[in-house]
């Protein structure tokens, strides 16, 4: 993950970004990863139902840390922009859904209709295997930061 600059969120509106707060559970040699607790604002989230976060009340991230400047059970605020949770939920959910609605309609004509279900729910695995060899490029676009709790 690319650092963002984080002087940009001491004067931010934070209606601009997604926050949540966490432990970090493990450090290695670039990496920081940490344990979100559930959040209140996921309350009154409009994309709450789509977003994981909220659902349990424990989750894990790792986020890409360029000076080793965190501890283990420091308590952080992970911070990703508004607009990337909605790219991640166009990529996670709707585009997948949109590409089985369109295999589904393209393929009944030429096949039953249980063999079009199956082809447009089996496209699906090339579609998660595609995102999933594409994960290096996809953590460049999508820039988490964390910030420590003072």
């Amino acid at each position: 993950m690319v650092k963002l600059d984080l002087n940009s969120f001491k004067n931010t509106d934070y209606n601009s970004v997604v926050k949540h707060e966490g432990i970090i559970s493990k450090i290695s040699k670039n990496k920081v990863t940490v344990s979100l607790f559930g959040n209140a604002n996921c309350e009154t989230c409009n994309a709450k139902g789509a977003c994981g976060v909220s659902d349990s009340s424990v989750k894990e991230i790792e986020i890409f840390d360029v000076n080793n400047s965190y501890q283990l059970q420091e308590t952080v605020h992970v911070i990703l922009k508004k607009e990337l949770g909605l790219k991640a939920v166009f990529f996670a959910y709707v585009f997948p859904f949109i590409l089985m609605f369109f295999i589904l309609i393209i393929s009944i004509p030429f096949f039953k209709e249980w063999i079009a279900g199956l082809l447009s729910i089996l496209v699906l695995i090339p579609y998660y295997l595609i995102i999933y060899l594409m994960k290096n490029p996809l953590e460049k676009m999508f820039k988490i930061s964390i910030i420590k709790i003072n």
